[in-house]
């Protein structure tokens, strides 16, 4: 993107009908760490990657929690996610003090976007540069939500934010058929190896990635190192024991060794890039 006469001002159309400022408020969000969440009918599963500006640094926290019952994760500036996170926070307080209930989803959802909407239609405001995968539980079921810096939000079964999130995005869409009736292991499992896909052949492990689950009979909360590590290691294992056994199929004859290799290409052409 290069700067032109027209996006010097949120507020100012260009001819082809865009809004520059809310565009590179978008951009932002490609550029933060990945973050990506899936959601079955009863455990919504976030999970970020852990990205420190430096080996002297610690990484900045990248899911919040909201209420009990609601819990965000963010890619894009940390500082504006800090300060919605806060937002919806209050929302639920409020919300939670006056009808004694847990605010809805879908409602809370909406108020954080028309709020980010304000942001693209004044001139002394900019966009948030923040993008949110807002999960959550009410009596309609489990739901998650993305709410765009243009004040968009759309309801997904499984989606991917942030650097490399082009990567994540084609491991879910081979999976999300399984996602509605799937436990909540392996909802944890499909986040963690979600993540693996946009670390660009960097090792996965519980110090590179944050796991938060939410979920019935469950509350928003932020899994452990110890409990995350230990499920990556039952993913190795795993890797490990399927690997010995394809040796024998393979040798069986050239024949039949012959087929695989050409699944295994025509597979391959449909995978996409990890860069976005």
């Amino acid at each position: 993107m290069f700067r032109n006469q027209y996006d010097t001002d949120v507020t100012t159309w260009s001819p082809a009908g865009r809004l520059f400022q809310v565009e590179y408020a978008m951009e932002a969000v490609k550029q933060g760490s990945a973050a990506i969440g899936l959601r079955s009918k009863t455990h919504i599963v976030l999970g970020c990657v852990n990205k420190a500006n430096s080996e002297l640094s610690s990484h900045q926290k990248k899911i919040f929690k909201v209420d009990d019952h609601i819990g965000v994760a963010i890619a894009g500036l940390t500082a504006d996610g800090r300060v919605l996170s806060r937002y919806m926070r209050n929302e639920c307080i409020n919300y939670s003090f006056t009808y004694e209930s847990p605010l809805p989803v879908g409602r809370l959802v909406v108020q954080l976007a028309d709020k980010a909407q304000v942001c693209t239609q004044r001139s002394w405001k900019r966009p948030y540069g923040v993008g949110l995968l807002v999960a959550g539980l009410d009596e309609s079921g489990a739901h998650l939500y993305y709410n765009c810096p243009s004040g968009n939000y759309f309801e997904y079964q499984a989606f991917a934010i942030g650097s490399r999130s082009q990567a994540a995005k084609t491991y879910l869409e081979r999976r999300f058929e399984s996602f509605t009736d799937a436990s909540r292991d392996d909802l944890v499992k499909d986040a963690l190896m979600a993540i693996r896909e946009t670390l660009q052949g960097e090792t996965l492990k519980s110090s590179v990635c944050t796991i938060a689950v939410v979920g019935v009979g469950e509350p928003f909360h932020i899994l452990d190192q110890a409990t995350v590590q230990q499920m990556i290691d039952a993913f190795e294992i795993v890797g490990e024991q399927e690997g010995p056994a394809a040796e024998p199929d393979a040798t069986a004859g050239q024949e039949a060794s012959a087929a695989p290799e050409q699944v295994g290409a025509a597979a391959g052409e449909g995978v996409a890039p990890m860069d976005i």
